[in-house]
Parts: structure tokens; C-alpha cells; sequence
């Protein structure tokens, strides 16, 4: 029972629970109290008395004091706990505080030896360890495994030396710590958000074309892009040709009558054969290669707008309000008739998988049609009917990476741009662009989507899908956006306005590795499959 209560009262002296009566005042109780700096430099301090009288003397202390193994030891120059210390308990600040206050004690240099081993006895019962052999606020127990072999902190690190001390100051944001069982709190790697390069999106084009005699007609459809890399552009009466990759401009064909003017372009997805839909109610066909026309295809009673490409399908919207479905492979190519729209048609728009055409129309309606199926007459009623929009509709673009999803912009009166899940019918979101919406595009690259503007901005804004949030804003032309068209290899879209001219933004660019792995993926995916017209 002696002994008992002998452990007891020399486990209550070790705890420091309460204030020691007689004993000297810890270093950085001194440094703390101390007015005349707070470095670890030279520092006027309390220099405690031997015995039970103590006088205040100012006085020089070094702030680098020897330690019991010879190392230098610094302390910190504000009261409080210390920081970035992943495990601590308040028996190691107990023991901290008892190392610290000894070492202002004169040491015995004649211990004897059965004293010493009584009180590592003593030390090793109470605290699990030899005190004399103890670091201060050493880390207690084996820290856990960092993922992705990230390094801890190893449990024999003296915090409070000088090399750990400046570590800790100068890196303590990279830091490498425990993880407990959420998360990592501290990490040499940086996150993958750190990382992530912030993308950079030219504020000028990368090109500018002269183009003189553009008809400045917010209904007509004046600018496509081969998957060859040819742009094609409707200047008037004329058709010219631009080679992307060798910067040479070709005229391809000029309309027989001076008053007649093209209306609409769209090249096959092969990239061959270009269609054109004429003022004088016609569309024709024209072999690129060859620079010879295929065809001259009739039937509209008014001009043609907007053209569409489904395989060997050429869909044609016309100011009287009609659809017509071409089969360019036979003779008898007219299929059947689309009937819908009471005004002129000024935007025609195939899925990517073919299922559904949606047309928009100056009546402020959007349709969606069924797919053309072979060998029926199915097809002439219209899956869905949209009244929402409040102007003329004639920007229409489908999600590449989700077929059934539609984007529609409307005119001046409306400047909204709406999406639309075509599968249930129902419009997920609308935004009000505050400007009159000529053309929309789909960027897969970064899966963003483009508009073109006309009054009162006149300009090209990229926004975030599907959060639609703003991106960038592509200024430069003097003169209302008319038509957007994409490069094949998606990081180029070609603007043609009312200024006369076709810009070129490089901004839709991938990293050098991404853009392997997707030329990877393509070639995987490419089709052989080439339909012949006759």
C-alpha cells in the first residue's frame, strides 16, 4: 500500500497539473513575458534564482541553448502550443514541459548509480520510456500509411530542433503527415486540382478571309467545314473553296444569273460531295475533286435555305415553309415532303446517330422529325413541337456526346438559348444571352458549347455544358455573327459575320497526350463505309 501511494505521489509531481511552487519559469514563459523582441536572437528574459528567492535581472540569453546530447535547441518566439504536430496527447505536453524547466536546473555531476536506475525504474513504469532518453512532443505511436506512397513523419523526429523547426516554418503547406481514416492531411504531392493547367483560350483569331460581297441575311446558311479540311464559303453568287491545310482558295462555281444568289452549303460527312441550296428554288450537287456538278435537284417553290446530310439522306428547308428529303442515289430523288413550319425554314439539323432531324423556322417554332426509314413513307409527323423560343429559331446544333440532347437559339425578339431532351420532350434549361442567337456548335474537345451573336453584341460566346456558365467571349467582328462552322479536328471553329470577313479561333486546342489518345480512338472507330452517288 506504501508503494502505492509512493507511485501515486511521484505520478501527480510528473503530471504538472498544477503550478510547481519554487520552481524556475519555463524559457518561452520568459520569451513570451519579454518586450523587447519576439526572435530567437539575442532577448532580454527573467533569469530564475537557485533557491526559493527569485530576482528579476534583465539580461542577454542566447536563444540557441545546448540541449542534453549536445544539440542545439530553439524555441519558438510566441506562447502556445505548437503547430502542424499530428499526434499529441496532454501527457506529452506534461513531459515537454518538465524537460524544458529542467534543463534551467543545475545538473548533479555525481549521481550515484543506484539512483539513476531507480528513477528509469521510476520513468519507464510511468511513462513507458526512459524521460532522460525522451525528445520533446516526439511523435507517440506509428503513424498510418499515406495512399500513393506518400511519406510520414517518422516517430524519432525532433520537432523542436532547429533543422525540423525551420523545416516546419518554411514547408509546412507540403508538409508530408498521417492520414487518419477521411483523409490526407498533409501531403508532399500536390492534389490533382494544384496541378490541373489552367487552359488558355487566344482572345484574337488565329486567321482572318476577306469576304467581299457576303449577303448579310440572318436566314441563309453561308459557311461549312469538310471532315477533309476544306471551308467552304457563299460569297453571293459565287462558291469558293479554302484549303485549310495549304491556304489555297479555290472558285468551284458561280451562279448563271446575275440576280440569282447560293443560299445555303453542307458538305457529306465524307467530305466529297457539297450541296447547294439556290435563290432560284434549287439544290445542287457538286463533286469537290472533279469541280463538276453531279446534279440539279427542283422541287422547292421558293429559296433554299438550310441543308442537312443524313448518309445518302440531303434534307432542304425552303422559304415556303417545306422539308424535302433527297435520295442522291437514284434518279427519282425526291422521298417524301415535311410539313410544319408556316414561314421560311432557316435551320435544318440531323442527329449524330440519324434518328431525329430538327428543323427551326421563322414561325418561332422547333420540330423534330423522325429518321427517314427505308422503303416506307414514314416520317411526315413530327415527334415533338417546341413554342417556347419567341423569335425566329435558326441556330440548331445536337450533342455530340448525347444524341438525344438539342440546343436552339432564338432571334432578336427571343435571345434565348434552350436545351431540349428530345426522349422525353422536355427542356432542361434555358438561358437569356441578352442577344440576338444566329448559330449554336457543340465543342466535344471540352464539351462546351458555342453561340454566335448578332445585335447587340456581336460576338462569340463559349459556354460551360450543361451548367451553360460562361467561358470566354470572342470579340473582334464589326458586324452581326451570321454562321458558325468546326474544324474537323474539333479545336477551330470559322466565324463569318456581316463585316465581310471569316475569322479563324484557334480555342478548343487539346494537350498534346489527349489529342493522341483521341486520333488513337478515331482510328479504332472509322468507318470504311463509302456510299456512292450516281
Amino acid at each position: 500500500m506504501a508503494q502505492f501511494g509512493f507511485d501515486n505521489d511521484i505520478h501527480s509531481i510528473l503530471k504538472l497539473d498544477m503550478p510547481i511552487t519554487n520552481a524556475p519559469m519555463a524559457r518561452w514563459q520568459r520569451k513570451a513575458s519579454s518586450s523587447m523582441s519576439t526572435s530567437c536572437a539575442n532577448t532580454s528574459a527573467l533569469s530564475p534564482g537557485k533557491s526559493g528567492n527569485r530576482s528579476l535581472s534583465l539580461s542577454k540569453t542566447p536563444s540557441k541553448t545546448p540541449g542534453k546530447n549536445g544539440k542545439t535547441q530553439c524555441t519558438p518566439s510566441k506562447a502556445g502550443g505548437d503547430r502542424f504536430i499530428p499526434t499529441r496527447n496532454n501527457k506529452q505536453m506534461d513531459v515537454a514541459s518538465f524537460l524544458l524547466s529542467k534543463e534551467n536546473e543545475p545538473m548533479d555531476t555525481n549521481p550515484s548509480a543506484a539512483t539513476s536506475e531507480n528513477q528509469k525504474a521510476w520513468s519507464v513504469t510511468l511513462n513507458g520510456y526512459d524521460i532522460e532518453e525522451a525528445k520533446i512532443l516526439h511523435l507517440g505511436g506509428k503513424p498510418l500509411n499515406a495512399p500513393e506512397g506518400r511519406p510520414s513523419v517518422g516517430n524519432d523526429c525532433d520537432l523542436m530542433s532547429v533543422a525540423c523547426y525551420q523545416n516546419l516554418v518554411l514547408n509546412s503547406l507540403f508538409f508530408a503527415g498521417y492520414q487518419n481514416n477521411l483523409k490526407v492531411l498533409y501531403s508532399q504531392i500536390p492534389t490533382p486540382v494544384s496541378t490541373k493547367k489552367n487552359r488558355y483560350i487566344p482572345s484574337v483569331p488565329d486567321r482572318i478571309l476577306d469576304a467581299p460581297e457576303l449577303r448579310n441575311d440572318f436566314y441563309l446558311n453561308l459557311l461549312d467545314w469538310s471532315s477533309r479540311n476544306l471551308l467552304a464559303v457563299a460569297l453571293h453568287s459565287n462558291l469558293y473553296l479554302w484549303d485549310a491545310t495549304q491556304g489555297d482558295i479555290v472558285l468551284l462555281m458561280k451562279m448563271e444569273q446575275v440576280e440569282d444568289y447560293i443560299c445555303s452549303v453542307s458538305w457529306i460527312k465524307e467530305g466529297n460531295f457539297l450541296a447547294l441550296g439556290t435563290s432560284d428554288c434549287k439544290v445542287q450537287l457538286w463533286d469537290v475533286e472533279n469541280q463538276k456538278r453531279l446534279r440539279s435537284m427542283s422541287g422547292h417553290t421558293a429559296r433554299v435555305g438550310s441543308l442537312s446530310w443524313n448518309n445518302h439522306i440531303l434534307s432542304s428547308g425552303s422559304r415556303s415553309g417545306h422539308i424535302h428529303h433527297h435520295d442522291v442515289r437514284v434518279a427519282d430523288h425526291h422521298i417524301f415532303t415535311l410539313s410544319g413550319h408556316s414561314q421560311e425554314v432557316c435551320g435544318l439539323e440531323w442527329s449524330p446517330d440519324g434518328r431525329y432531324l430538327a428543323s427551326g423556322g421563322n414561325d418561332n417554332l422547333v420540330y423534330v422529325w423522325p429518321g427517314v426509314q427505308e422503303g416506307s413513307g414514314q416520317g411526315s409527323n413530327a415527334v415533338h413541337s417546341f413554342n417556347e423560343h419567341q423569335g425566329a429559331v435558326k441556330a440548331l446544333a445536337w450533342c455530340p456526346w448525347q444524341p438525344n440532347i438539342l440546343a436552339s437559339g432564338g432571334g432578336t425578339s427571343d435571345r434565348h438559348i434552350r436545351i431540349w431532351n428530345v426522349t422525353s420532350g422536355s427542356c432542361i434549361s434555358a438561358l437569356d444571352t441578352q442577344s440576338q442567337v444566329s448559330s449554336l456548335k457543340f465543342a466535344p474537345n471540352y464539351k462546351e458549347l458555342v453561340s454566335g451573336h448578332g445585335y447587340a453584341h456581336d460576338n462569340v460566346v463559349i459556354w460551360k455544358y450543361p451548367s451553360l456558365t460562361k467561358v470566354a467571349e470572342l470579340n473582334g467582328h464589326e458586324g452581326r455573327v451570321l454562321n458558325i462552322t468546326m474544324s474537323p479536328d474539333c479545336s477551330t471553329i470559322a466565324t463569318v459575320a456581316g463585316d465581310e470577313t471569316v475569322r479563324l479561333w484557334k480555342s478548343f486546342e487539346l494537350d498534346p497526350v489527349k489529342k493522341k489518345a483521341k486520333e488513337r480512338m478515331v482510328k479504332s472507330t472509322s468507318s470504311s463505309i463509302h456510299q456512292s452517288i450516281r
